[in-house]
């Protein structure tokens, strides 16, 4: 009977080998995935461009002006965060004494050593950051060949994706060439999904934000910002942390505005997750958010910051894999089943 699951079986081997490299090779893992991720954002402008241009021009193109975007955001966001960051960093010890100074963290331990676990890690990564030139220029080098690494590998996805995917498509069993097809396009289509609604979660979330702190003239608006939208690409975890870091540090204005701020974020989450996220998604990832809070911790235990954020991903994958074996038991036993009803029934006679 096996052999009849004979495709399942290799869609769960190849899966499991595929993630396999997050173990054994992290940073190729990564790179895979980073490209993966990059050419499901890209691709449609590719495809519309294609009808015009050769293809290899097509995805050259889309992928310098993405570069190009991606730069000149970086170089808008960056005239507004990084002197208020670099201010930011210059007043965390009175920003420590402040909240150490706060009635309800004075009363708990517990929350007084981990406010100074936190300050302390910022403080010391901050210092090693500004004093350590050399470290920082290396590891900024070692990151320059990554991402050069990922725009070749994204453009050749641009260019030859579709050949790629036939490709690997032929190698599972030719009976059920079509279903793996369809298989790595519900794949494409959730990661794409996904994608497309955590960059416009972010941005909405950082605007407000900045908005919210611009409005009520509270400092280091665009730090919190920046740490807002970044966190939503850790679903659940992102936004709770980010939300507690800056209402902990309002608090430190008067308590009145820290309960403002609390009732802010808790607002700008619940209409996220409730109405935007919803409207973006639909249920077409439809997971709970226990698993999505459990694979963001496992993620994070394998590959730090870049596990959590490739977490959920992995897991949307991961379903869809369990889906299409189980899907595929379900009709090969409706096909027995009906061969035995038919062996069953005795012939016509005229």
């Amino acid at each position: 009977m096996w052999y009849k699951y004979r495709t399942s079986i290799l869609i769960g081997l190849t899966f499991s080998l595929l993630f396999s490299t997050f173990w054994f090779f992290p940073s190729l893992a990564f790179i895979i995935f980073l490209s993966l991720l990059l050419n499901l954002l890209l691709v449609s402008s590719v495809d519309r461009l294609a009808k015009k241009l050769p293809r290899v021009l097509s995805a050259g193109i889309i992928l310098l002006l993405f570069v190009a975007v991606v730069i000149g955001f970086l170089a808008m966001i960056s005239q507004t965060f990084i002197p208020t960051f670099t201010s930011f960093l210059a007043d965390l010890p009175n920003l420590s004494t402040n909240i150490h100074n706060l009635s309800f963290i004075q009363q708990s331990d517990f929350a007084v050593e981990q406010i100074d676990a936190l300050l302390n890690e910022l403080t010391t990564v901050s210092i090693s950051a500004l004093r350590s030139s050399l470290t920082v220029v290396l590891a900024l080098f070692s990151r320059i060949i990554e991402f050069v690494i990922i725009f070749f590998v994204t453009f050749y996805l641009l260019k030859d994706g579709k050949e790629i995917k036939v490709y690997l498509a032929g190698l599972f069993p030719h009976k059920d060439y079509s279903r793996i097809l369809a298989l790595f396009d519900r794949i494409l289509k959730a990661l794409s999904i996904y994608i497309f609604s955590q960059l416009i979660i972010c941005f909405i979330t950082g605007t407000i934000v900045f908005l919210y702190f611009t409005f009520r003239n509270l400092p280091y608006a665009s730090v919190f910002a920046v740490l807002s939208g970044v966190g939503e690409f850790v679903p659940v975890l992102g936004p709770t942390i980010a939300s507690a870091f800056g209402t902990v540090l309002v608090a430190t204005q008067t308590p009145w505005l820290a309960f403002q701020t609390i009732l802010f974020y808790i607002i700008l989450t619940q209409v996220n997750h409730n109405i935007i996220y919803p409207s973006l998604i639909g249920k077409s990832l439809n997971l709970h958010p226990i698993a999505i809070i459990l694979g963001i911790i496992f993620g994070g235990e394998i590959l730090g910051p870049a596990g959590m954020f490739l977490a959920v991903p992995c897991i949307v994958i991961i379903k869809i894999v369990i889906e299409d074996i189980y899907h595929d038991r379900i009709n090969n036993f409706k096909i027995v089943e009906k061969q035995i009803i038919t062996e069953k029934i005795p012939p016509a006679h005229n």
